[in-house]
């Protein structure tokens, strides 16, 4: 929960065809175990319902799960359909499968934290505490 005593509440989206989410439920189950709100909305998702599934829910974050080799495409895909929304103050964050290379174009379409294989969870979850404190702040 940030200072401000407002819960937060995050979305944990699977983009794509990627079938494999055992990643995300992990996360997910970490959010909550550290009293997050979370919005889990499964497998095989397409940019366009992740983007209105979080405003639709009333998010602070969303967090992007791809193990497919996808994330150049989809996670800057799912920040285009909230910016056309209107919604480009929700915080994306990704992580999966994603080369160092990568990692710098990501952010900089907009991605503010991306994790691979070995980031502890506790580092995930500041990331996230850091992202709903931020939209918090923006959206007072």
């Amino acid at each position: 929960m940030s200072n401000s005593g407002v819960k937060n509440r995050v979305l944990i989206a699977k983009p794509g065809l990627d079938g494999h989410d055992r990643g995300a439920k992990i996360i997910a189950r970490a959010l909550r175990d550290e009293n997050f709100e979370v919005v889990y909305t499964g497998i095989r998702q397409t940019p366009e319902d992740i983007a209105s599934s979080a405003i639709q829910e009333d998010v602070a974050a969303i967090g992007l799960s791809s193990l497919s080799g996808a994330h150049m495409r989809l996670f800057p895909a799912v920040i285009r359909e909230l910016k056309n929304a209107g919604a480009n103050d929700i915080q994306v964050l990704g992580g999966g499968i994603i080369p160092d290379e990568d990692i710098l174009a990501l952010k900089e379409a907009g991605v503010r934290d991306v994790f691979t294989p070995g980031a502890s969870i506790s580092d995930i979850v500041e990331a996230f505490s850091r992202a709903c404190e931020d939209y918090h702040v923006k959206n007072i």
